[in-house]
């Protein structure tokens, strides 16, 4: 029976980490690999991603031409994402989805999703089902990336990772909670708020520091459990609730940052079609063409463009999606300034501003940016990749103490017995 509010938290807290103990293991696990996603898989799949220096003449292939090419070259597939990064004598890398077979009225069966080609000549060097372990070492890092992101089980795992990362999200506080003191009679009894202040910060100072006392492992594990989660918890609230943003949006993070923040609805000046527009009266190149005028005109957003990143059409709301790093973004490989341009008349319809713009998505973008180490450079993928390792340890300690306070209850629960 709960005797009072605290041991009712204590209680929360306990069983909360043991469910969530496995799933942040992996998560930990996995996250402290794909910090490092792309140079990994590209150690590990050079024949995928390098190209031969004789194949290295002129200048790249433009990436919407080359998507043309690839389109003529292989009918059964549909490229929707176009990446327009520039490349560095790597291999570009489009996405593959299989048309629809109209004789049959079934998708054609590819083999592949991911294809890997030469900008230089247009050459497909290699093909891939992206985590698919069948096929190999290959496929490896992205195999882990979807541990990481979906148990590797699609919609479930991913629905699934999002509910752990709520309860993550909600365990931050009453974990943080847990480490302050308790108040004392002298505290209560004290009439000076500034004195009850500084003895309660001067007693809750133990909660940060770890004893090394090889003799006893329990206080060992305690200080590593409460201190290891004091002085990462800022970082680890960032990967909580980032973890909601990325696999709950719609159904969580949204309704709950718009109570709070003001955020843009980059989906309310959206058409809403009855059926895809599967034939735009504007290209690929068309689109780009419109995006870049638009930015290198004086504009009502005052955006220019730093470095674009890639492009898409959206067949059911006949629009093309334009993204990219601005002056108004946080400067990272994954910006996500965005532009959507109407597919048959060419109007700009709405642009999605990251930071500056709407305070909510101001939090967002920097939180997702802190999730997935774009920012800083190698030192905070680092410090990124020792959070996976930290939120591994916090669990094993979790699961360790609530073992021996388990032990402990059996064997005084016998020996009441026994008596």
């Amino acid at each position: 029976m709960v005797r009072n509010i605290r041991q009712y938290w204590v209680l929360m807290h306990r069983y909360v980490g043991l469910s969530m103990a496995v799933f942040l293991v992996v998560a930990g696990v996995t996250g402290s690999i794909i910090t490092f996603y792309r140079p990994l898989d590209r150690a590990i799949n050079p024949d995928l991603y390098k190209i031969k220096p004789a194949n290295i003449e002129g200048k790249a292939i433009d990436p919407v031409v080359l998507r043309e090419q690839l389109q003529a070259k292989y009918p059964t597939i549909q490229i929707g994402w176009v990446p327009l990064q520039p490349v560095d004598h790597d291999a570009v890398i489009y996405t593959a989805e299989p048309k629809i077979n109209l004789q049959t009225g079934k998708p054609y069966v590819l083999g592949y999703n991911q294809l890997f080609v030469n900008p230089y000549t247009g050459n497909v060097q290699g093909v891939r089902t992206l985590g698919d372990l069948s096929e190999g070492a290959k496929n490896l890092i992205p195999f882990i990336y979807q541990l990481h992101q979906e148990l590797a089980l699609g919609v479930v795992g991913k629905y699934l990772m999002g509910i752990i990362a709520v309860l993550w999200t909600v365990d931050c506080f009453v974990g943080a909670y847990l480490t302050f003191p308790r108040k004392t009679r002298n505290q209560r009894e004290s009439k000076s708020l500034a004195k009850q202040l500084l003895t309660w910060i001067r007693r809750w100072q133990p909660a940060w520091k770890v004893r090394i006392k090889p003799t006893n492992p329990h206080k060992i594990n305690f200080d590593l459990h409460h201190a290891g989660g004091l002085w990462m918890w800022a970082m680890l609230l960032v990967l909580a609730w980032s973890s909601v943003a990325l696999n709950l949006n719609r159904e969580v993070y949204s309704p709950v940052m718009n109570l709070f923040f003001e955020m843009q609805d980059a989906r309310s000046k959206m058409p809403k079609l009855s059926q895809p527009n599967n034939n735009p009266q504007l290209s690929y190149a068309d689109a780009r063409t419109i995006a870049l005028h638009y930015l290198n005109t004086p504009n009502p957003h005052k955006l220019t463009q730093i470095e674009p990143l890639g492009m898409s059409y959206i067949p059911q709301v006949g629009l093309y999606h334009y993204r990219f790093v601005s002056n108004q973004d946080i400067h990272s490989s994954r910006g996500n300034t965005r532009m959507y341009i109407d597919a048959n008349t060419g109007e700009v319809m709405n642009i999605y501003i990251p930071v500056g713009k709407a305070s909510g998505d101001t939090v967002t973008t920097w939180i997702r940016a802190l999730h997935m180490a774009d920012l800083w450079g190698l030192p905070f993928k680092v410090f990124v990749s020792l959070m996976g390792v930290v939120v591994v340890m916090l669990s094993v300690t979790g699961v360790y103490l609530w073992w021996k306070k388990r032990k402990a209850r059996l064997k005084y629960s016998s020996k009441v017995l026994a008596n």
